[in-house]
């Protein structure tokens, strides 16, 4: 079958779920990517899909998350938390692949997020390997942020790297979540307000850098394993914390993201 028709049924499908149109501009973008590049197995069933690692949320959570993100032309967006890239490409078709920006602490995640991105043709989008918590200060300020994980408040360098009026979306809370909209406030007790309230939610928890897949969260262990591999040597303690640095993105911080053998911005 025509893959347009499967998307327009796609679509047609939450709308009666709903039992009310998507905002328009989420429909037409929803419509429009090939979600058949992110993923393989029945692409237009409202199902999430993970492939080594890498998420896609069902077509139904993207619309929700989009919604009350509410995205308007001209914005700067950045997504927390790339998964295998579906969501930044809706937002791509919203917003052009230069507006859009997404990252994820597990660089395989970085590296099929941007194939898939490149495949459905919105290789624009930036997508850079980090800890979401950090954000992408480089492209601040956003006008839209959102974070694809759960969190209980949102991590301050986020609300820093927002935009006056922006709105920043995640889900709130441990177990029981909720999905929320913020924008800042420097006169709330916390720097922010919510502007709105979605409803109920699942995510997984927000990674912190040592969490992300094959890494070992407690470093001393991680160093004690490493250096009886290797063996001890003058200077290693050093080359080790270098190292960690270079992982953690913070030589990049003073200027645009140096992606090494991340690949290049398409």
């Amino acid at each position: 079958m025509d893959p347009a028709v499967l998307r327009d049924d796609m679509v047609d499908g939450l709308e009666h779920a709903l039992g009310r149109p998507l905002p328009e501009g989420i429909g037409l973008a929803m419509r429009t990517v090939p979600r058949r590049e992110f993923v393989e197995d029945a692409p237009y069933d409202n199902r999430p899909s993970t492939v080594d690692g890498a998420v896609t949320l069902a077509p139904g959570t993207v619309a929700r998350l989009l919604t009350a993100l509410d995205p308007r032309e001209g914005d700067e967006a950045l997504v927390v938390g790339a998964g295998a890239g579906y969501t930044a490409a809706v937002l791509a078709e919203l917003l052009d692949g230069r507006r859009v920006h997404a990252l994820d602490i597990a660089r395989p995640q970085v590296y099929r997020a941007r194939s898939n991105l490149e495949a459905a043709g919105y290789g624009e989008v930036l997508v850079d390997c980090r800890e979401g918590s950090s954000g992408l200060p480089e492209y601040a300020p956003y006008d839209r942020i959102l974070i694809e994980a759960g969190v209980v408040e949102p991590p301050r360098p986020l609300l820093e790297q927002l935009a006056e009026d922006g709105r920043l979306v995640f889900p709130k809370g441990n177990g029981d979540q909720t999905l929320v909209a913020v924008t800042r406030d420097p006169d709330a007790p916390d720097g922010y307000r919510r502007v709105d309230e979605r409803g109920p939610v699942q995510f997984a928890p927000l990674l912190v850098d040592g969490e992300q897949p094959g890494v070992t969260r407690n470093r001393t262990q991680r160093e004690d394993r490493e250096r009886a591999e290797r063996g001890p040597s003058p200077g290693w303690e050093h080359e080790w914390l270098d190292w960690g640095e270079r992982l953690s993105g913070r030589e990049r911080r003073s200027g645009a993201p140096d992606y090494g053998d991340y690949g290049d911005r398409r």
